[in-house]
C-alpha cells in the first residue's frame, strides 16, 4: 500500500500543507533534537535500522511527515493505518501480510498507526504478538502522553520519541518555502508583509498545519502581496500585541497576577480576558492561578487553592470558549479573597535555611525504629505521642537541635488565618505550661 498517494499530486484540489510534505529528512523543518545530524532517529532512519516506536506531540509538528520520509527511505513495505478509521479486522489483515511478505519474499514490514490513542488499550494488544516476533515494525504516532494512552507492553517494546512545536523561525522558513517552491505558490510570485507572516507564524501556535492553512487562503485572496488585514480575515482573528515567546507574554501575566495580588478583580478580568483572546492555553493560565491560590492566597482562606484545582479540571473538562466562564469565576475568587503569603516566604526560608546548614541529623526521639539494632541505639526513645497530650500537642522539639526555636511560619491576623495564628499561640502557651490532661 502506497503511503500518501496524493502527497506526489501538484494538483489544485490538494492542500498547501500536503503539497508541502518533506519528501527527505534534509526537507523536515524543525525537530532538530531528533533529526539533526547524528541524532539517533536520523541514524535509525538512514541506516533502516528502526526498531518500534512511539511519536508524541502535539498536532502539525510532523509525526505523519517523518512516517512518509521513512517510507521514502526505508527498503521495507510500508503500511498506513489510521486509527480513527481502520478496525481490529483490518490490522490483522496486515498483520497476516507481513507474516507473508516476511516468510516468503524476507520484506519487513512496517506499520505507521495515525493517532494510535484512538483505539483502547485491549485493541491496541492486536499489534503485540506481531511487534515481539518482529513481523511488524510498528509506528505509532500520538497527541496524546503515551504513558496513559499506549498499551503498557506495547510501550515497554517501543522507544518514545517526543516532538516539540515549531519555533518561530522554523515556521518561518516553512511558510517562506511555501511561497517559493514549484510544489506549493511559487507560480502565483507572492510576497508578505513581514506584519502578516508573524501574525500568521503567531496564529499557528507551533502548528505546521495551522500555518500553512492560513497562507492558503490569504494567498487565495491576494494579488501580489499579502497582508497583515488579509491574513487577520483569513484565520478569523484580529492581532493582539502578545507574542508567546517573547515579552509581551510576560508582561500580561504579570500584570494578571499582579491585579489579583492587588485584590482588583475587574483588572484580572481584563488580563485574563486580553490572554484568552490572544489564544493564550486555558491551562497556562489556571496553573498560574493555582500557584496564586498557594503564594498569595494561602491560609487566609484555604477554600483558594481548593477553587484553582476546581476550575482546572473545568477547563479540562469543558473546554473554551465555555471555560472562560470557569476561569472568569476562579479569577474573581482569587482577586477578592483575603491575602496572605506566609506559606510562600516559609518555604522560601526553610529552603534558604537547608541550603545554608546542609542535612542536619533528624532527632533521635522523632526517628523511625522498625528494628531492634535502632531501638538499642535509642531510635524514638523519649517521644511523645501528641494525641496523648492537652490539646494533641507535646512539649518537644521537632527541628534538628542547632534550629531549635528557629520559626519558618508566621501567620497574619486576615481570614482564617488569624484562626491559625490563635491556634498556634495556644499551642506554644500549652508547651510552656508543661500541663497535661489528666
Amino acid at each position: 500500500m502506497d503511503l500518501f498517494e496524493q502527497s506526489a499530486q501538484n494538483t489544485s484540489n490538494t492542500p498547501l500543507a500536503e503539497r508541502m510534505r518533506p519528501q527527505t529528512l534534509d526537507e523536515v523543518v524543525g525537530q532538530q533534537h531528533l533529526l539533526g545530524e547524528g541524532k539517533l532517529l536520523r541514524r535509525l532512519i538512514e541506516s533502516d535500522q528502526l526498531s518500534s516506536v512511539i511519536f508524541w506531540g502535539p498536532p502539525g509538528t510532523g509525526k505523519t511527515t517523518i512516517g512518509q520520509v521513512i517510507a521514502g527511505c526505508t527498503k521495507s513495505r510500508f503500511v498506513f493505518f489510521s486509527a480513527v478509521l481502520g478496525s481490529i479486522k483490518e490490522v490483522r489483515e496486515i498483520v497476516a501480510e507481513a507474516k507473508q511478505q516476511r516468510a516468503y519474499h524476507g520484506h519487513k514490514t512496517i506499520l505507521f498507526v495515525d493517532e494510535i490513542h484512538r483505539f483502547n488499550k485491549a485493541q491496541q494488544d492486536a499489534f503485540l504478538p506481531s511487534v515481539e516476533k518482529g513481523e511488524v515494525t510498528l509506528i505509532g504516532a500520538t497527541t496524546e502522553n503515551p504513558s496513559f494512552e499506549v498499551n503498557s507492553a506495547l510501550l515497554s517494546r517501543s522507544r518514545v520519541f517526543v516532538l516539540e512545536p515549531l519555533s518561530a523561525d522554523d515556521l518561518g522558513k516553512l511558510l517562506q518555502r511555501a511561497l517559493t517552491d514549484e510544489r506549493g505558490l511559487a507560480v502565483r510570485k507572492l510576497k508578505i508583509d513581514q506584519e502578516a507572516l508573524e501574525f500568521l507564524i503567531g496564529q499557528a501556535d507551533g502548528d505546521a498545519r495551522i500555518a500553512l492553512g492560513g497562507l492558503e487562503v490569504a494567498a487565495a485572496a491576494s494579488k501580489e502581496l499579502i497582508t497583515l488585514e488579509t491574513v487577520q480575515e483569513a484565520v478569523q482573528k484580529k492581532a493582539l500585541l502578545y507574542d508567546k515567546g517573547a515579552e509581551e507574554h510576560y508582561n500580561v501575566i504579570s500584570a494578571f497576577i499582579k491585579s489579583m495580588r492587588g485584590s482588583d478583580p475587574d483588572g484580572a478580568l481584563y488580563w485574563l480576558a486580553r490572554m484568552l483572546e490572544a489564544g493564550e492555553d486555558p491551562l497556562f493560565i489556571v496553573r498560574r492561578m493555582v500557584i496564586f491560590a498557594s503564594e498569595d492566597v494561602g491560609n487566609a482562606d484555604p477554600r483558594a487553592l481548593q477553587m484553582a484545582l476546581t476550575v482546572q479540571q473545568a477547563v479540562h473538562f469543558v473546554g473554551l470558549p465555555e471555560a472562560r466562564i470557569n476561569l472568569a469565576q476562579g479569577v474573581t475568587y482569587l482577586a477578592t479573597a483575603p491575602k496572605s503569603n506566609a506559606s510562600y516566604k516559609g518555604i522560601n526560608e526553610a529552603q534558604a535555611e537547608v541550603r545554608k546548614s546542609g542535612a542536619l541529623a533528624v532527632p533521635k526521639h522523632i526517628r523511625n525504629a522498625p528494628t531492634k539494632l535502632m531501638k538499642q541505639l535509642d531510635y524514638g526513645k523519649g517521644y511523645k505521642y501528641a494525641h496523648d497530650h492537652q490539646g494533641g500537642v507535646a512539649d518537644q522539639t521537632h527541628l534538628p537541635e542547632q534550629l531549635a526555636g528557629r520559626k519558618f511560619y508566621t501567620p497574619t491576623d486576615r481570614g482564617y488565618e488569624k484562626l491559625i495564628g490563635e491556634r498556634m499561640a495556644y499551642l506554644e502557651e500549652l508547651k510552656k505550661s508543661g500541663k497535661e490532661e489528666t
